[in-house]
């Protein structure tokens, strides 16, 4: 494995530079004590490079910029790269990643790719780089309330977990660059790029793999009166998303992207034989508690992880994610969230995308 503990820092690269792209680069300013710089970038977008490089020289940090990836990783600059490109520009960049002969670590934006296949790909290919650390940024589980439900839950304080539902009422997609975001054949459609963070965490709290889907799901809302190259955005931007597990665990998504009236934009609520669980997001609070006590024991607690020094977007959960990324870069452990989890939360995206569009239960394995 290239060891990047030896050198005095961990350089890193980040490709695609967009509002994610410079909330790595933030994040990563953040943990700078970890020995670890930004050195350079790709994105072929000039506005965006322009920001990029303005918001590194107020960290202290020159970057080199390159227009494409393939040049970045000709110039054997830095040891870990970071893909935070569009969804669909995934598959391409991370098989040049894998496939260059130096060794480069790689946290991969979510979803992983916009098909299964895709997916696929990457998975096998990288299972020829014993030396190369390849992570997705599926960071929700590191959300301070998330991250306690889930010790909860494998703490086994609900018993054998039997339902699981997660309700996210936010607000629209926001503007992207060249409005990629605006059509299912770029992202891979809502439930792929939106929603692969709670089939992600559907699999961890059920400790199963999903064996159907059924979904019912709509544009009726945003986007309709837009109109880029004369087309009309076709993301979904409501869906409700049943899935059943191997272990007889089921899982429910109640998805909304027109309720900006909301207090929360997260609540999970996860059900065993013996208790109940639940995270609000952004509150942070926790509430818990078992059947046997009923609901004057239930406890409420607020969630909070020390560690954070940065909130960002995902209220502290990309912070967190790339200090247990360079964990495993430098050897203390594996990919915390490896390619089998991006895979299997796209397959279901993918799924509930198909059951909508054919208004039918789709298998998993008919995905797979």
């Amino acid at each position: 494995m290239a060891d990047v503990k030896d050198s005095v820092t961990a350089k890193y690269g980040i490709v695609g530079i967009g509002m994610m792209g410079r909330e790595h680069l933030i994040n990563l300013h953040h943990l700078r004590d970890q020995g670890l710089a930004v050195v350079c970038i790709a994105d072929p977008h000039a506005p965006s490079q322009l920001l990029a490089i303005e918001l590194a020289r107020s960290f202290g940090w020159e970057l080199k910029v390159f227009s494409g990836h393939e040049e970045l990783l000709k110039s054997e600059m830095c040891d870990v790269i970071v893909v935070s490109s569009p969804n669909m520009t995934h598959h391409q960049i991370l098989m040049d990643i894998i496939s260059y002969p130096k060794p480069h670590h790689v946290l991969v934006e979510k979803p992983l790719c916009t098909t299964v296949a895709d997916c696929k790909q990457v998975l096998e290919a990288a299972k020829k780089r014993s030396d190369m650390v390849v992570q997705v940024g599926l960071e929700y589980r590191y959300m301070p309330p998330v991250a306690k439900l889930i010790e909860k839950v494998k703490g086994r304080d609900f018993g054998n977990v039997k339902m699981v539902a997660i309700r996210e009422h936010r607000f629209p997609f926001l503007v992207k660059v060249n409005n990629w975001n605006r059509f299912n054949v770029n992202t891979g459609g809502t439930l792929v790029e939106k929603c692969c963070h709670f089939f992600d965490l559907m699999r961890l709290f059920a400790g199963a793999n999903p064996v159907s889907v059924m979904a019912s799901g709509g544009m009726d809302v945003n986007h309709k009166d837009e109109v880029y190259d004369g087309k009309v955005p076709d993301i979904i931007d409501n869906a409700y998303v049943i899935i059943e597990f191997d272990n007889g665990c089921r899982g429910m998504l109640d998805l909304c992207m027109f309720a900006e009236g909301s207090k929360n934009e997260q609540e999970i609520s996860v059900t065993g034989d013996i208790g109940k669980g639940e995270a609000l997001v952004p509150e942070g609070i926790v509430r818990y508690g078992s059947r046997a006590d009923g609901r004057e024991h239930v406890q409420t607690i607020k969630a909070e992880d020390e560690r954070i020094k940065y909130e960002g977007l995902h209220h502290g959960s990309s912070y967190l994610e790339h200090l247990i990324f360079l964990s495993a870069v430098r050897g203390e452990g594996r990919a915390a969230v490896d390619l089998e989890d991006g895979l299997m939360a796209v397959a279901m995206g993918v799924a509930a995308q198909l059951s909508i569009q054919e208004r039918r239960y789709v298998s998993i394995d008919e995905v797979l």
